[in-house]
C-alpha cells in the first residue's frame, strides 16, 4: 500500500474522480460530508487539512480526510461539524492503521460519527451511538396526503397547526431550494441566538464557520451540494434548514426558526416539509445525525450506527492526549445516555445561557433572543 498526503486543494481532477467513484461504490459512503466538496470547503479556512491517499497498483482507491496540529494531533476532518466520518475507499481495500498514521505524521487520529464497518479502525474504536436515519419514499400526492401516509400520528396536529399559521399571519409557502443568500444569514441569526438561548456553544460565532457555510451554499455538485431550505407564512420567514445533499442521501445540519412564533411548532413542520420535498428531488435517506432528540424518536424510520474512539501509535503525545480527551467524552456520554441526567443539564444550560443573554443585552439594550 503507497500512501501520499496530500492539501484538499492539491488534489488532481483523475484523484477526485476516483474519490468520487468509491462513495458511489458502496452505500455506506454516499453521505455528503465524506465527499471531496466537504474536505476541500474545510481547506480553505484550516491550515491542517490534509487527505492522504491509498494507491494500489498505481491508482487510487481510499482517500482520508482529517485535520493536523503541530503536535501531529489528528481529527477527522470537520469534527464537530460533520455529521459522518470515514476513510472512503473502493470495495475491498483494507489498510494497516499504524502504518497509515505514521504515513500522515499522526500521534492519534480522533473521531466521533465513524462509519460502522471501517474493520481496520474497529480496534480503536470506544463507542458505538445511534444515529437515526429517516428512508424516504415520495407520496403519491402533495404533502398532506405523504404526511398522512408516512406520519398518522403526528399529521393531523401538524396539518391543524399548519392552518392555524396560514390564518394568524400569512398562507403557508416552502422552499425546498431556497437560493436567497439573505435567508441563509438569517437562519445563522437564529441559529446563534438559539444557541445562546440554551447555553450551547454558538458555532456562528467563529467567522470561520459563518464562512464556511456561506461557501458550501454556493457549491451545486453532483455528491454535494448545499441546500438552504425555507418556510414562509405569507412573506414572513418561519424556519429554515441548510445542510448538504449528494445525489441520494440529505444531512439534517442547521435548523432553526422564529421563536416568537415557537408555539406553531415551525422547527417540526420544517422537518416535515424539507423530508416531503428531499423524496420528490431523488432523496432516498435523510440522515438526521447522531444525538437523542424527541423529534428525531418521532421522525426516524430506523438507526445506523457510529463510532467514536482514538487511533493511535505509540507516541507521548498520543498518551497525553487520550488521557485529558477520553474522561470528557465520558462524561458528556454519559449524561447525554441517562434522560434522568440529560433533563436538568439541558435546563442548567438554558439558566445559564439565559444569563448570558441578560447580561449580553445589558441596561436598556433589547435582548438576543
Amino acid at each position: 500500500m503507497d500512501i501520499t498526503i496530500h492539501r484538499p486543494e492539491e488534489l488532481t481532477v483523475a484523484q477526485l474522480r476516483s474519490w468520487h467513484r468509491a462513495m458511489d461504490e458502496s452505500p455506506e459512503y454516499a453521505n455528503p460530508f465524506l465527499a471531496p466538496e466537504f474536505a476541500l470547503g474545510i481547506g480553505r479556512h484550516r491550515g491542517g487539512a490534509r487527505v492522504a491517499v491509498l494507491h494500489e497498483d498505481g491508482g487510487p482507491v481510499g482517500f482520508l480526510p482529517y485535520e493536523r496540529t503541530a503536535l501531529g494531533v489528528g481529527r477527522a476532518i470537520g469534527l464537530g461539524l460533520s455529521d459522518c466520518q470515514a476513510l472512503v475507499h473502493r470495495p475491498g481495500v483494507s489498510w494497516d492503521t499504524r502504518e497509515l498514521l505514521r504515513a500522515c505524521g499522526l500521534s492519534l487520529f480522533e473521531f466521533d460519527h465513524l462509519v460502522e464497518g471501517q474493520r481496520p479502525f474497529a480496534a480503536h474504536v470506544t463507542g458505538l451511538f445511534a444515529s437515526p436515519v429517516i428512508d424516504v419514499k415520495p407520496g403519491d400526492g402533495g404533502y398532506p396526503e405523504w404526511l398522512r401516509g408516512a406520519y398518522p400520528s403526528l399529521a393531523r396536529t401538524t396539518l391543524k397547526k399548519e392552518r392555524r399559521i396560514g390564518r394568524d399571519v400569512g398562507e403557508v409557502r416552502f422552499v425546498f431550494d431556497e437560493r436567497d443568500p439573505r435567508m441563509l444569514r438569517l437562519l445563522m441569526r437564529w441559529k446563534s441566538a438559539q444557541y445562546r438561548r440554551t447555553g450551547r456553544m454558538d458555532r456562528f460565532a467563529r467567522p470561520w464557520i459563518v464562512d464556511l457555510t456561506e461557501h458550501l451554499f454556493q457549491v451545486r455538485e453532483e455528491h454535494f451540494t448545499g441546500v438552504l431550505s425555507a418556510l414562509y407564512a405569507g412573506d414572513r420567514p418561519v424556519a429554515a434548514h441548510f445542510g448538504p445533499r449528494s445525489s441520494t442521501v440529505l444531512a439534517a445540519w442547521f435548523t432553526a426558526y422564529d421563536p416568537d412564533l415557537h408555539y406553531y411548532s415551525p422547527g417540526l413542520m420544517m422537518h416535515l416539509r424539507t423530508t416531503e420535498a428531499a423524496g420528490r428531488h431523488g432523496v432516498t435517506l435523510v440522515d438526521l445525525g447522531r444525538g437523542d432528540k424527541e423529534y428525531k424518536d418521532w421522525l426516524k424510520t430506523r438507526e445506523l450506527r457510529v463510532g467514536e474512539g482514538f487511533a493511535t501509535r505509540p507516541h507521548p503525545v498520543a498518551a497525553v492526549h487520550r488521557l485529558w480527551r477520553r474522561p470528557v467524552r465520558g462524561l458528556r456520554n454519559t449524561v447525554l445516555a441517562h434522560p434522568g441526567l440529560r433533563a436538568p443539564a439541558d435546563r442548567l444550560l438554558k439558566t445559564v445561557g439565559a444569563l448570558r443573554t441578560s447580561r449580553s443585552a445589558g441596561p436598556g439594550r433589547p435582548s438576543a433572543s
